[in-house]
């Protein structure tokens, strides 16, 4: 029996001292014995957050009564165990990091895209007129996408903005954008309307809302997260695996971090390339001195590295 729950949420709503409000939050969510990641800026919150159903249902209770949040839509995951080890709340001058802080140019509260609930983009996305945008970074859609979906070559999503100009081909069609939980579609489809994209959609509550409500139809492999699980299901309709080994190609769902922590590359490698290679990407990193030991899960707990955390 699952008796603890993980929630995904966010929510662009101007915040006061922002960095005393995250002092503060921080030690309300220890005191409700949560554990997660939680990033405050003067525009907004966004978090992942994990602890018994009593203590996320008071979160979520307080988050909610509080008009600034009101809004806030979380998604809710039933999980065996707490999702994170510690408990971190760190304020940072974007909920996500796009570079572009001009609130003239990139604001959700005043322009974003069209929001579509998952049935909603479920039957616009096969449309002719239609084109999938995944905005998420490289090793997320390598992991999972939507069927036909055109995907981006970035590692981070402060990149996105350099590839408008390579999207510009698409600007008489209908752009229904997507993310793990919407927050990123959030400054996404608000640039694409400022660089003159007519009709922009995105799919409200991501890639986790619509496997809960749609079946997560045509969403071909997994969902990466960015929590201990690191891959969450979402099709139920029509599953396939597509993410293949990066050492031998053979198909495989399984993601870790490189055992090199040095390198500490994320990617997909299966069973018994990982038993070969002890965890590490190459031979180079199986060899490293630093090499951390590998159990078989690839995720490491982050260690300080010459006074920066990794």
């Amino acid at each position: 029996m699952n008796s603890y729950q993980t929630l995904l949420y966010y929510c662009y709503s101007t915040i006061v001292d922002a960095e005393q409000f995250a002092a503060d939050h921080l030690q309300f969510c220890k005191s409700l014995n949560l554990v997660g990641r939680i990033i405050v800026a003067d525009e907004g919150l966004n978090g992942t957050v994990s602890g018994t159903k009593e203590s996320c249902k008071t979160y979520m209770d307080t988050i909610l009564v509080d008009p600034r949040f009101a809004k806030t839509d979380f998604k809710i995951d039933a999980v065996e165990k707490p999702s994170f080890i510690k408990m971190h709340c760190r304020y940072k001058s974007e909920i996500v990091h796009s570079g572009l802080r001009d609130p003239q140019i990139i604001n959700p509260n005043k322009q974003t895209g069209v929001h579509l609930d998952p049935k909603d983009f479920m039957e616009m996305k096969d449309r002719n007129d239609v084109v999938i945008l995944d905005v998420r970074s490289d090793y997320e859609h390598s992991l999972g996408r939507f069927k036909n979906a055109i995907t981006l070559d970035i590692q981070n999503f402060r990149e996105f903005p350099e590839k408008i100009n390579e999207l510009a081909k698409y600007k008489d069609k209908k752009i229904l954008t997507y993310c793990t939980g919407g927050i990123k579609c959030e400054k996404a489809s608000a640039l694409l309307l400022h660089e003159g994209f007519k009709e922009v959609y995105q799919l409200h509550g991501g890639i986790i809302k619509y496997g809960k409500e749609a079946g997560g139809k045509d969403f071909e492999g997994k969902c990466y997260v960015f929590d201990n699980r690191i891959a969450v299901d979402v099709n139920s309709t029509n599953p396939a695996i597509i993410s293949q080994c990066r050492n031998c190609g053979i198909t495989t769902p399984k993601m870790i971090n490189c055992a090199n922590p040095e390198c500490n590359e994320h990617f997909t490698q299966c069973d018994d390339c990982g038993i070969q290679l002890d965890g590490a990407c190459s031979t180079d990193c199986m060899t490293h001195p630093r090499k951390r030991t590998y159990d078989g899960t690839g995720y490491y707990v982050k260690v300080p590295q010459n006074g920066i955390t990794i």
